[in-house]
């Protein structure tokens, strides 16, 4: 929802974007394809109440969602999901309502994205189960000049192995580094 939520700023305050990277992101369009049936009912499903059993399964969630060139680092997840699971007291599926919600509420911004000038990077993975790839190339294409880097083997995920390779080219489209992003790049899982 974050890519949803960068373009909505990019389309509605311009002048307070300098810069936009949508990540595992769609335009919001109907008749793109959709989350993968696993994925899909992996994220309707309820996640159990008590501590143990409820991080057991939203880290089997992550798994499912994360690439098969990527598997996920299930100590990492876990500890990631504790934390959460802490920080909120449990399980909070109000929030992931809400989330869906605003997810479908918002519409196809398509149309819109094409008046976005800042220089903009589409990252998005090419195993992406829950927002297909095609999603992250409609993206590129409604944006002027947006960059699109296909990371090979990535779900709906972000590798930790790949963090180096998302900061590189981050910091080019925001011009710290005079290089620049080339379009359509793809990446090899190493």
């Amino acid at each position: 929802m974050g890519g949803m939520i960068a373009q909505e700023l990019a389309i509605g305050w311009p002048g307070r974007v300098r810069t936009l990277t949508s990540i595992m992101s769609s335009t919001g369009e109907g008749g793109l394809p959709l989350a993968r049936p696993a994925a899909a009912a992996t994220l309707m499903t309820p996640l159990p109440k008590e501590r143990g059993a409820y991080v057991a399964a939203a880290v089997e969630v992550l798994a499912v969602l994360a690439g098969a060139g990527h598997p996920l680092d299930r100590a990492r997840a876990r500890a990631r999901v504790e934390r959460a699971y802490d920080r909120a007291g449990g399980p909070y599926p109000a929030g992931f309502q809400r989330q869906l919600t605003a997810i479908l509420a918002s519409g196809s911004r398509r149309e819109a994205l094409a008046a976005v000038r800042a220089p903009t990077l589409v990252i998005h993975g090419d195993d992406d189960p829950l927002v297909p790839l095609a999603a992250g190339e409609a993206t590129a294409r409604a944006i002027p000049g947006a960059r699109l880097l296909v990371i090979p083997g990535m779900g709906h995920d972000l590798p930790q192995p790949l963090w180096p390779r998302f900061a590189d080219d981050i910091a080019r489209i925001a011009g710290r580094d005079r290089g620049a992003c080339t379009s359509d790049t793809t990446v090899s899982p190493t």
